[in-house]
């Protein structure tokens, strides 16, 4: 940007323009970059939450971390872990529809400001998926753990085993059998997944993303959402993102880890997402028309963004003490 700056003044002045002049002028538009940079970020009200879909008890309850002093991965985390223990929503934690065989498996991962994440994949009886990749990140040399091992790691650190086939995600498994086919209804086969960001007092930036995964899939099927650079990436000099959808997709593109390096070459969030989602609709072979991806983003600024692939798609937006749901814009218009 000063480069750029430095040539167009240099130009506008002639051949013969002196060096004391353009170095004076190249040092006036560097202080007006910084002047904008800093006006931008005064202009952001922190902390800030943003999360996928329509959860705005998740996102209260991480605010109210962030307002109680808390960081951002405390809040991220807390904030998900509303959700896992939401029976009701039969999309994250207890109560999540099982795979095809009955089981219900659980994935997560988490992100913190210096870059350290945990994640786990294909974990069971454990409500709290996105607390046990916390611990995976602080408590252990490795980034993800999986099945057996994830549980046992689990227990050994306190957790409680529980039965998380609920009554109600029993009756609708029973019934899926009927007919036992399998395929991805638009905007319900990405109910299974809360992502998360937030930005604390001090600006840093952390992020969470727990799921049961699709409704009757593959024993041993995994999507993006455990997956760093996929499901979720944090960067916190530059900003966060995390998916929604159809996972398979979303590895497909590194779908998170590119929404953020859209945000480092100067796109918005907004943009970058709506990027995101054009290196999927674009591929020559893609089946668009058939599954929904969405993605949220936040940078460093505090401007925020979500763009999917076909209507109703939502995001959660706590700020300045305003919980709301927002419509996303979206692609697919016709």
């Amino acid at each position: 940007m000063k480069r750029r700056n430095f040539i167009k003044n240099a130009s506008l002045t002639g051949a013969g323009i002196a060096v004391g002049t353009a170095l004076v002028s190249c040092a006036e538009n560097t202080s007006k970059e910084k002047k904008a940079i800093a006006n931008s970020t005064i202009k952001a009200t922190l902390p800030l939450v943003i999360a996928t879909w329509h959860v705005i008890n998740a996102t209260a309850k991480a605010m109210e971390i962030l307002q109680a002093g808390g960081n951002a991965l405390d809040a991220v985390e807390q904030g998900c872990m509303v959700e896992e223990a939401n029976e009701k929503g039969q999309s994250v934690g207890k109560g999540g529809l099982p795979d095809r065989d009955g089981n219900v498996t659980l994935d997560a991962c988490i992100m913190d400001e210096h870059g350290n994440c945990g994640s786990v994949v294909y974990l069971q009886n454990i409500t709290h998926a996105v607390s046990v990749a916390r611990k995976v990140m602080e408590d252990t040399p490795h980034v993800m753990l999986a099945g057996e091992g994830a549980k046992q790691f689990a227990v050994s650190k306190g957790f409680k085993l529980e039965d998380l086939l609920t009554e109600a995600s029993t009756e609708a498994w029973e019934k899926w059998k009927v007919e036992a086919k399998y395929k991805p209804i638009i905007n319900i086969e990405n109910h299974d997944t809360i992502g998360m960001l937030a930005i604390d007092k001090n600006g840093d930036i952390s992020g969470a993303c727990t799921t049961s995964g699709l409704a009757y899939k593959m024993g041993g099927r995994v999507g993006d959402s455990p997956i760093i650079g996929s499901g979720l990436f944090v960067d916190n000099e530059i900003g966060g993102a995390v998916a929604t959808g159809l996972g398979e997709e979303v590895v497909k593109t590194v779908g998170s880890f590119l929404v953020v390096e859209l945000m480092r070459q100067g796109k918005t969030p907004q943009e970058a997402c709506e990027e995101a989602i054009s290196r999927i609709v674009n591929k020559s072979n893609s089946d668009y028309k058939n599954f929904q991806v969405g993605y949220i983003a936040v940078n460093k600024q505090g401007e925020t963004g979500s763009y999917s692939i076909h209507q109703w798609f939502s995001m959660t937006k706590f700020q300045d003490g305003v919980n709301e749901q927002i419509q996303s814009d979206y692609f697919n218009k016709s």
